[in-house]
């Protein structure tokens, strides 16, 4: 049979002079238009469940002109191919409608988001995950997208800062609004709740990160961990952070494979580096011995032993100050500052140490070089652990030491 014989031109001509009675217009391959003495036109798709011996059915696909000639066809051949896997075009249009009228929640646009975007691009997408499961998703995630309104969003965030968090609120709140901006750009869903918002509506910025160990502080905090001052996990956490400039994820996710003993390498994978670039580090010989120790004291495929989460391993980072009677506070993030600022005041080649705390070069070196600098970052290193054993050892009388510098 013939398949597309309408065209738009015949289907207005019939319309301008409709039949005296009901009238069926077959255009093919099932598909057939109704037009009454009113001049309506319906589009139908006509079919036999289980073969031509089956009851005829007519499934009604939408009136023209709001269902168009080429939007009929498309349905028409949709149905055809449920009908090709057993399945009843009735029964499948109806559920494809349905799910069409579903209104987009707010867990759904946020979810879209942590599954499309976070997932591949954030390390810490878990974080995330956790975040809006505790504080977003009990309270508005159930709402339209459409239907959340400003007020809404801000109840729930400001219930954050209500409960102690303030800095969490403003981390939240940035995130739900980059998460939205990607729903809209990918044509999932639109909402502009919290345009224009800022952190300070909900809660505040966290504040700056830039403190730096003294000299004493940094020898007392050496001597401390020799002397097994803190369980061994933090204490291998805190060494390796100290030694290193690495990030807490990067060594609280690290595995022993990512550790080459033979050629004296620690690779950061993709999937673990902030930056979503490999980190390469060179292992001091001092550091061997070390890493052995570890091995033998911890089973399973992580470096530290348990995998614990980054929200507890955060906190009690937040304590040693006190332990170490610091009258100032510092974070586990604050022993990178002091890796860098220490070892620029040593002399240190500025990329080096950078490379080495795992940011990425800019300008033309991002660019054109690729090297990762080995034998530099091990003489960094071996220097800094040099530093470190000199802190340790005389607190009260240490002198500055730096790099050699050629012309």
């Amino acid at each position: 049979m013939a398949t597309n014989q309408l065209n738009d031109n015949k289907i207005k001509g019939l319309i301008r002079k409709p039949p005296e009675r009901e009238t069926w217009i077959t255009d093919g391959d099932g598909l057939s238009a109704r037009l009454i003495k009113s001049g309506s036109l319906s589009w139908y798709f006509r079919y036999r469940l289980g073969g031509r011996g089956g009851k005829l059915e007519r499934l009604l696909l939408g009136k023209y002109p709001e269902l168009s000639l080429a939007a009929a066809r498309k349905l028409r051949d949709q149905c055809r191919e449920w009908l090709a896997n057993n399945e009843d075009p009735r029964f499948k249009l109806n559920a494809t409608a349905q799910e069409a009228l579903k209104p987009v929640t707010v867990r759904d646009a946020l979810e879209y988001w942590l599954d499309n975007y976070a997932a591949h691009n954030r390390a810490n997408h878990d974080k995330h995950r956790r975040q809006l499961e505790v504080h977003i998703f009990p309270h508005i995630g159930k709402l339209p997208l459409n239907l959340a309104d400003r007020r809404q969003w801000l109840t729930a965030l400001e219930r954050i800062s209500h409960n102690g968090s303030p800095v969490a609120a403003g981390y939240v709140l940035q995130m739900c609004k980059q998460a939205l901006r990607y729903c809209d750009r990918r044509g999932y869903a639109t909402s502009t709740a919290l345009e224009g918002l800022t952190i300070p509506d909900v809660g505040k910025k966290q504040g700056k990160r830039d403190r730096v160990l003294t000299d004493a502080e940094l020898g007392g905090l050496w001597r401390w961990l020799d002397n097994n001052g803190v369980q061994p996990y933090y204490r291998d956490l805190l060494r390796l952070i100290i030694v290193f400039c690495a990030r807490t994820q990067e060594i609280r996710l690290s595995t022993w494979e990512e550790w080459d003993f033979d050629a004296r390498l620690w690779t950061v994978p993709e999937a673990n580096s902030k930056s979503g670039t490999r980190i390469v580090r060179p292992i001091p010989e001092r550091v061997i011995p070390w890493l052995e120790e570890m091995r033998r004291s911890n089973d399973g495929p992580y470096l530290l032993g348990p995998l614990k989460k980054p929200e507890a391993v955060s906190q009690q980072g937040r304590t040693f100050h006190k332990r170490l009677k610091h009258r100032e506070p510092w974070t586990l993030h604050n022993l990178r500052h002091t890796f860098i600022t220490k070892n620029a005041d040593l002399g240190a080649p500025p990329h080096v140490v950078e490379l080495l705390a795992g940011h990425e070069l800019g300008g033309v070196f991002a660019v054109y070089n690729r090297s990762q600098y080995l034998p530099e970052k091990l003489e960094v290193l071996n220097r800094w652990l040099d530093r470190l054993e000199l802190l340790a050892e005389a607190p009260d009388n240490v002198i500055p030491a730096s790099f050699s510098r050629t012309a």
